[in-house]
């Protein structure tokens, strides 16, 4: 199968979102340059350290290149507009990467697929598809607290033992099952 690269140099939005309530959402990422749009599949925990990495690079590259921005600023999220339609998943994400484009003066984010076992993961990623989108540092940043405050509208966790919580509780593992929080 051949190599198929989507790649985004000039993003107008790139934003993470979700469909559905809270314990039953589908997570996604989607990027917009003009109108060609791309959308993969994620897990939560995905764009929760996606957000938290891209916030812990973006500081230290503030700290050593001049004029991208200030570290520590995280705006509020400005962007509360849903997904972008059609809603068509172009493919699952596995594994991602992120740097910083010195040339570009950008952060590259590379999201790849990933519908393997784990054992054949190393080789379908090899031969799939991926995302790649190139960032602006504000872009960055709005990426980074729009993705966050998603992660925490989900539901609260146990306070024993992390799990999310839903709306009739749970058996906590912490509990050995004797009481359901």
């Amino acid at each position: 199968m051949a190599r198929i690269t989507h790649r985004l140099e000039q993003p107008d939005r790139f934003v993470a979102g979700t469909i559905g309530r809270p314990g039953e959402r589908t997570f996604y990422m989607q990027a917009r340059q003009g109108n060609r749009l791309v959308s993969v599949v994620c897990e939560k925990e995905q764009v929760q350290i996606l957000a938290e990495h891209l916030n812990r690079l973006m500081d230290q590259i503030s700290l050593v290149v001049e004029d991208v921005g200030d570290p520590g600023t995280l705006p509020e999220a400005v962007d509360a507009e849903p997904l972008d339609l059609p809603l068509m998943a172009d493919f699952r994400v596995g594994t991602m990467s992120i740097a910083w484009d010195i040339a570009a003066r950008r952060i590259q984010v590379e999201l790849f697929a990933t519908d393997a076992t784990d054992e054949d993961v190393a080789e379908e990623e090899a031969d799939g598809e991926s995302l790649v989108v190139q960032l602006p540092m504000e872009m960055g940043r709005e990426f980074v607290a729009r993705a966050l405050a998603l992660v925490r509208a989900g539901r609260p966790p146990c306070p024993l033992c992390g799990q999310p919580l839903d709306a009739e509780g749970h058996v906590c593992p912490r509990l050995n099952g004797y009481r359901a929080l």
